[in-house]
């Protein structure tokens, strides 16, 4: 069988154009509009706010290391426990055995 992937985007006019010609093993999944708490990416960057909640950096590196410190400390079941929704799993059972 093949691979598939599920992309998720939102309604910007670039990610829906008729222009776009997906891969065969994309699945472009639609956002409703204006729900960015829908987007994974979002709930990760939430998540990793919450550790920098009353920091201060001295500068824009310091921040930067911090942030990359943080990316290196997740775990796996951290990021699927926040980016993982059933709406999302379903598509992926849905795909693989279409």
């Amino acid at each position: 069988g093949s691979d598939y992937a599920i992309l998720q985007i939102d309604q910007a006019p670039a990610h829906t154009s008729s222009a776009i010609r997906w891969p065969e093993n994309i699945i472009p999944l639609l956002q409703p509009p204006h729900s960015p708490e829908l987007n994974p990416i979002e709930r990760l960057w939430q998540f990793l706010k919450k550790s920098l909640k009353n920091e201060l950096f001295s500068s824009l590196q310091n921040l930067r290391e911090r942030i990359q410190q943080l990316f290196e400390q997740l775990t796996f079941e951290q990021v699927m426990s926040v980016s993982s929704y059933n709406f999302i799993l379903e598509a992926l059972f849905y795909a693989a055995s279409y």
